[in-house]
């Protein structure tokens, strides 16, 4: 990420730690790519600097949890789905979801068409493959909702813990997986598998989508005014990223490989799924819709027996930073 220059930093040394507090760290959910190509389209086009900001963006991965970076200090924002947030709010880490650049949910079942699902109530004998790592949440929501228990048997579902690859359904250990509509289903074609012979089932279009990407701080840091308009003006920047890269899907693609210090990101890929992610972050302003988070909430609530969250949160969420951010 850019650094400071000289000039800058012999300012900082003079200005004191006014412009120090403009520093934000911000810790994504997953590797570089386009799911987060607004954040590196802000730094890039700049709209961090004229916000006075200096942003400092950290890849996750398989063994980064969002939350406990931010809980253990490593950083001041970061990047979650709601109901892995709400969870460790119930659990006593008091997270708040300041902004929403996210709309929809991008969160699908891939199955099989020779596994014999066509609907969702030939689940059951089925083994299905799940994320783990509080992306469970939604499909053990939807389960529910359908009364299918995800203990096995002719009348449940076999669950399959999915690492983050497609290889349950290219070896046909599992009937479907979970997959991203910007990642892993492209994946399975790029497998050489044909679309004619997937089903696919939408959390959106069966009902129980929840809210993903979401922009997460510190409840306590809120009480401090300075923070809070260092959030106001990152949310501002980072919405404009947002609604540039959804204008310019193939730049904003490129200015993310750019980006990858892994090498691992392909520009076919990250092009395909930029174009995918556009249609997630339409129609988001940045500010949270109260509908659709009482929609997750409500989902959350009616999981059976063994429910995501217990009880209504509280708190869980402000509108004050994104108020200010689009004035």
């Amino acid at each position: 990420m850019k650094r400071l220059i000289p000039a800058m930093l012999a300012a900082t040394a003079l200005a004191g730690p006014a412009l120090a507090a403009d520093t934000v760290t911000l810790q994504l959910k997953w590797v570089t790519q386009a799911q987060f190509a607004g954040y590196y389209v802000a730094e890039e086009q700049g709209f961090y600097d004229e916000e006075g900001l200096d942003v400092t963006i950290k890849p996750g991965g398989p063994d980064i949890g969002p939350s406990q970076v931010l809980a253990g200090g490593g950083a001041d924002v970061i990047i979650d789905w709601m109901p892995s947030a709400l969870a460790a709010r119930e659990k006593g880490l008091a997270l708040v979801n300041i902004a929403q650049p996210f709309k929809s949910s991008g969160m699908m079942l891939t199955c099989l068409k020779e596994s014999g699902v066509a609907s969702p109530a030939d689940f059951k004998g089925k083994t299905l493959g799940v994320w783990f790592y509080g992306n469970e949440y939604p499909f053990l929501s939807w389960m529910a909702t359908l009364g299918i228990p995800t203990t096995g048997g002719a009348d449940g579902v076999e669950v399959l813990k999915q690492g983050f690859n497609v290889d349950p359904l290219l070896q046909k250990q599992a009937a479907c997986i979970s997959t991203m509509t910007y990642n892993e289903y492209w994946q399975v074609i790029d497998a050489g598998i044909k679309p004619e012979d997937l089903v696919t089932f939408k959390y959106e279009d069966e009902g129980v989508a929840t809210l993903e990407d979401g922009l997460y701080v510190m409840e306590d840091k809120l009480k401090d005014p300075a923070f809070k308009e260092k959030m106001v003006k990152f949310v501002r920047a980072s919405m404009k990223g947002w609604k540039w890269a959804e204008e310019h899907p193939d730049d904003a693609a490129m200015i993310v490989l750019d980006n990858d210090e892994t090498g691992a990101q392909t520009e076919k890929h990250q092009k395909r799924m930029m174009g995918e992610v556009a249609k997630l972050t339409a129609g988001s302003n940045g500010a949270l819709d109260p509908a659709d988070y009482e929609r997750t909430v409500k989902i959350l609530l009616g999981g059976g027996s063994d429910p995501v969250i217990s009880k209504e949160p509280s708190g869980a969420y402000t509108l004050d930073i994104t108020d200010a951010a689009l004035k």
